[in-house]
This record gives C-alpha cells, sequence and structure tokens, in this order.
C-alpha cells in the first residue's frame, strides 16, 4: 500500500479533467436539447442526448450573446466544442463554442422564434392595421440613398402624381447598426410630423442581407408609428418581420410607391366622371319636373293660373342656365389649379434652381445647407452644368 500513490478526490479529478480537455478538443457533437436553462447571468446550460447517451453542455454569456436564435427543449442541433470536466460535481460536459440548428439555419430559426413572439403579443393582429390615406400630401422613404430600390420609387412616385412631395430619410439597410438607424428614422418621421404615410424598404438579397428588416427594434418602431406605415422589403417571395408589423406590406419597393399614391390622370378622369353623372342627374330631374309642371298646367284646376305656372317653369329654366354656369365654372377652377400645380412642380426642379446661377456645397457625403455647418477644407460645388472642386478657407456669417 505504500508503494502505490494516493490520490485525493480533487487531484485524481484534475487528472481526469486534463485528460478529456487533451484527448477531446474541439469536437461536433450531434444531439437533442433537454433540460434548456437561460440563467440570469446570461449563460446557458442544457444536457445533449441521442437515444443511447446524454452529456451536460454549458456555453459562457459571451458565446450566448452571438446567437442568432434562442436555444430551446426539443431543438436538434450539432454543437463545436471542447469535453472538460466540472471539478465541484465530477461531471463531465462540453464546453460550447458554437451551436448550429439542424436543418434550418439559424437565422431561420430566429426569423421563427420571433415571428411567434411578436404575434403572441398581438403586434400582427389586422385589428390595429390602420388604412393609408386616399391622397397623401408628403411620403416619407426610408431606405439606402444610394440603391436602386429609391430611384424605382421616386420614378414611380413622380409619373403618377408629380405634386405629391417627397421625404427620403437616407439609411444603412444591411449590416451593423442598420436595424438601429432604420427604426430611427421611422421615429424621426412620426417626431417631426413630416409625412402622411411612410415606405419602409429596400431592395433584393439574402435572408443575412435582409435581416435588419426583420430585427425587434424594427417591428416595434413600425408598431408604435401614429403614421401609417408601408414595407417593400425584397422582391415578392421575401417575407420579413417588418412585413407583418407593417399596415400594408408591398411585393417590391416599386409596387409601394403604386399603393400609396393614385395615377393623377386617373383621379382626374374619376373627378370628370362625377361631373358628367350630376349634370346628368340635374338635367333628369329638370326635365321630370317640367314633365310634371306641364302635365299640371294642363289639368282644369290649374287652368286658371297658367300665368303662375309659366313663372315657375322660367324660374327652374333660370336655375338650369346657373346649374349650368356653376359647371363651367368649376371646370375652370380645376383646370386652372391644375396649371398652378405643373409650374410649382417646373418651379421646385432642382435643375432648373442650378441654371438660375444657384448651386449644391457638398463636404463628403452632406450637403452643407448653411454657413454654421460649413467647415475648413474641400469641398465640391456643383452647377448645372457639373462640378468643381473648392477650398473652404474662412467663414462669415450674417
Amino acid at each position: 500500500m505504500s508503494e502505490e500513490r494516493i490520490f485525493t478526490v480533487g487531484e485524481l479529478t484534475r487528472q481526469i479533467k486534463g485528460v478529456l480537455e487533451l484527448g477531446f478538443p474541439n469536437q461536433w457533437v450531434q444531439g437533442e436539447i433537454s433540460n434548456c436553462k437561460h440563467h440570469t447571468s446570461g449563460h446557458l446550460y442544457f444536457t445533449l442526448k441521442d437515444e443511447q447517451a446524454q452529456i451536460s453542455a454549458v456555453m459562457w454569456r459571451s458565446r450566448v450573446a452571438q446567437l442568432r436564435f434562442r436555444p430551446a427543449d426539443g431543438m436538434k442541433v450539432i454543437v463545436r466544442g471542447n469535453v472538460t470536466l466540472y471539478e465541484p460535481r465530477g461531471n463531465y460536459q462540453i464546453d460550447c463554442q458554437s451551436i448550429q440548428p439542424l436543418g434550418k439555419g439559424d437565422l431561420q430559426i430566429a426569423f421563427e422564434q420571433l415571428k411567434e413572439r411578436l404575434q403572441k403579443e398581438g403586434l400582427f393582429d389586422e385589428a390595429r392595421k390602420r388604412p393609408l390615406p386616399a391622397y397623401p400630401q408628403r411620403i416619407g422613404i426610408v431606405t439606402s440613398p444610394t440603391g436602386a430600390a429609391v430611384q424605382d420609387m421616386i420614378s414611380v412616385l413622380s409619373r403618377r402624381f408629380p405634386s405629391v412631395e417627397l421625404i427620403i430619410v437616407p439609411v444603412k439597410v444591411q449590416g451593423a447598426g442598420a436595424a438601429e438607424e432604420i427604426a430611427g428614422a421611422i421615429r424621426l418621421l412620426n417626431d417631426e410630423k413630416m409625412t402622411d404615410v411612410m415606405i419602409v424598404g429596400r431592395g433584393g438579397g439574402s435572408l443575412e442581407d435582409l435581416w435588419a428588416f426583420n430585427e425587434e427594434i424594427v417591428a416595434r418602431a413600425i408598431v408604435a408609428s401614429k403614421i401609417p406605415v408601408v414595407s417593400a422589403v425584397g422582391h415578392e417571395v421575401d417575407f420579413s418581420i417588418s412585413d407583418f408589423a407593417a399596415d400594408l406590406r408591398a411585393p417590391t419597393p416599386s409596387a409601394a410607391a403604386e399603393l400609396v399614391v393614385k395615377d393623377a390622370r386617373e383621379v382626374v378622369e374619376l373627378i370628370r366622371n362625377y361631373c358628367y353623372t350630376m349634370t346628368g342627374a340635374m338635367n333628369n330631374a329638370i326635365d321630370s319636373y317640367k314633365q310634371t309642371i306641364a302635365h299640371l298646367t294642363k289639368s282644369y284646376s290649374f287652368n286658371k293660373p297658367h300665368d303662375l305656372l309659366r313663372q315657375r317653369s322660367q324660374h327652374v329654366d333660370e336655375l338650369h342656365r346657373r346649374l349650368e354656369q356653376g359647371l363651367q365654372h368649376r371646370f375652370a377652377m380645376i383646370k386652372q389649379q391644375t396649371v398652378s400645380l405643373n409650374g410649382r412642380i417646373r418651379t421646385l426642379d432642382p435643375t432648373l434652381v442650378l441654371k438660375r446661377g444657384y448651386a449644391i456645397v457638398r463636404q463628403g457625403d452632406r450637403i452643407v445647407s448653411s454657413a454654421a455647418a460649413a467647415g475648413p477644407g474641400p469641398a465640391v460645388v456643383q452647377f448645372h452644368d457639373g462640378t468643381v472642386g473648392a477650398e473652404l478657407t474662412q467663414r462669415k456669417r450674417k
């Protein structure tokens, strides 16, 4: 007995731990999650099992924060980690470095989990969705200032209803910080009460490219918006959390532009049809009254006061004439307003403004709109026929 080495429990446990860590580093293990516990410390504890065995697993807070989805009981996963031993209990376990869902990707799992949670809160209920204004005067657009989507929307809106005012809030639409910028832009349009309706979206891309529109912060900003929101993310087959939270989902940004405004030509035609209908109805009513009066004047009881009836008939003719004049005057006013709106559109054309001798000064990616906003350094001055470089050296304020 004296020749045999005697270990303490702690010594033996440490030796076993060393053997495990040296012999089984960076292992990939497939199994089903059970006994999953998300601790208040941020650490994740669970059991990984199959039909034959089970093993304890832990993922520390810093790694958990990098997960796109929330692990839960019954989920089949592949984990990567080091096999180690928890000395106080003598249990061996996997120290997880990563967890991947089996079958569906982590982004798809995260999408489905967030959708289910927000749906249970009632954020997607049809009852809370608001109708779009029939004739908006100002439309907000929250999107990338450089993508094709914003150009498509501007083109469609300008063609369908040239007099509508567009307020574009440029944001990042993918990558770190994109979701926060999108949510901030939605809140800005609400705080300033800038628009009657807004479009939030971007062009197509992969699920990862579109992920900013699947973030909870964006969904809650859309739901909290007092301004009706149209979500237009990706292509027709793409669905995002923003689509479910918005008051209306458009399959593409161009389709969103068509949904928020009516075609001005259709509106003019609608007014014209209303006028024709009203004129026809009034003429029919007048003819009916005339026939009634003519019938009454031929009756025995009205034979004597025929002069009075003639006066009434003349009065009806006078009313008919006034109605026709009123309609002609109304048509003239509509025509004058249309000419005035076209003139305003031409006046607001930035190209025409530049041709009158004005210029736009830019420093970096921003437009210098006042002397206070200017800083020393290089600048680009844009005229109607091109740009020139400049150097801002001093500032004089009124």
